[in-house]
């Protein structure tokens, strides 16, 4: 997690999944980033799991997140 002005940003690099392989979960001030290659025969071929707390002066509700053409996510939030 890095502050940034009035945000917060964690960043992390999915570029090996695709869009709907990847959710982003918040729960009790922590952001979860969980992701899932699943080949054509069913298996599960790749995986990507990270958990981070964020600060406490974070808004829950200003979380967001967006995906870059070259596969980085970040993940936004807005200090109090």
């Amino acid at each position: 997690v890095r502050a940034q002005g009035d945000t917060y940003q964690v960043v992390a690099d999915v570029s090996q999944f695709e869009p709907p392989d990847i959710v982003v979960t918040t729960s009790n001030c922590y952001v979860a980033i969980q992701a899932e290659k699943v080949a054509e025969d069913g298996t599960v071929c790749d995986t990507f799991t990270h958990k981070c707390q964020l600060p406490e002066d974070t808004d829950p509700m200003s979380v967001s997140c967006t995906l870059t053409e070259a596969g980085t996510l970040v993940i936004t939030a807005r200090r109090r």
